[in-house]
C-alpha cells in the first residue's frame, strides 16, 4: 500500500481501511480542496510531505491503529501491524523497524495492543537507534524491553545497560 492512501484516509476520517462512506469521501475532498481528479493528483506530494511534520505524523500514526484493525477488535493483527509500521517508519526512517518486525514474528506472534502501538512511536522518537539513551527503568510495554534484550542477544546492539530488565 502506498503511504499517501493512509494520509488520504486520515484526511477523510475513514473508519475502516479501504472503505469510505459517502460522507467521509466528500468531506475529505472538501477539506483538501479537491474538486477534480487532476487536483487530487496534484495533492499527493503535499499529502506525503505531511508525514515530515512531527505532529501530523503522530496524528496519522495514531489514526492508523484504529483504521487498520478489524471491525470489532481491540487489537491490531500482528501481520497488519508490521505492514503498517514498515509503511510509516519508511517515512520517518526508524532504522530498527525491520529488527522490530523480526522480533515480533519470532517471539510475540500475537495481536498488538493500542498501548504497545503508542509506546513504540514514543520509543522510536526518543531512543536513539544505538540505544545509548535507553532507560531500562522507564515505564513502557514489556514488549519493548524484551525487544532491547533481543537486540543484545543477537548482537545487533552492543553494550546497552539493561539494569536487570527481568526484575520489571
Amino acid at each position: 500500500m502506498a503511504v499517501h492512501r493512509l494520509v488520504v484516509s486520515w484526511h477523510m476520517k475513514a473508519a475502516t481501511m479501504c472503505e469510505f462512506s459517502k460522507q467521509e469521501f466528500i468531506g475529505g475532498l472538501q477539506v483538501l480542496g479537491i474538486n477534480s481528479l487532476e487536483k487530487f493528483c496534484e495533492k499527493i506530494p503535499f499529502m506525503r510531505m505531511e508525514l515530515k511534520d512531527d505532529q501530523k505524523f503522530r496524528e496519522i500514526y495514531n489514526f492508523a491503529f484504529g483504521w487498520a484493525k478489524e471491525k470489532g477488535q481491540k487489537s491490531l493483527a500482528l501481520d497488519t501491524a508490521i505492514r503498517m509500521w514498515q509503511l510509516l517508519f519508511a517515512e520517518k526512517q526508524w532504522p530498527l523497524v525491520e529488527h522490530w518486525s523480526q522480533f515480533l514474528q519470532a517471539r510475540h506472534n500475537k495481536a498488538i495492543s493500542r498501548d504497545t502501538w503508542s509506546q513504540l512511536l514514543e520509543f522510536a522518537r526518543t531512543v536513539d537507534p544505538a540505544l545509548s539513551n535507553y532507560d531500562a527503568e522507564g515505564a513502557r510495554s514489556y514488549l519493548i524491553d524484551e525487544f532491547v534484550e533481543y537486540l543484545n542477544e543477537h548482537g545487533i546492539i552492543q553494550n546497552v545497560q539493561l539494569n536487570d530488565l527481568s526484575q520489571k
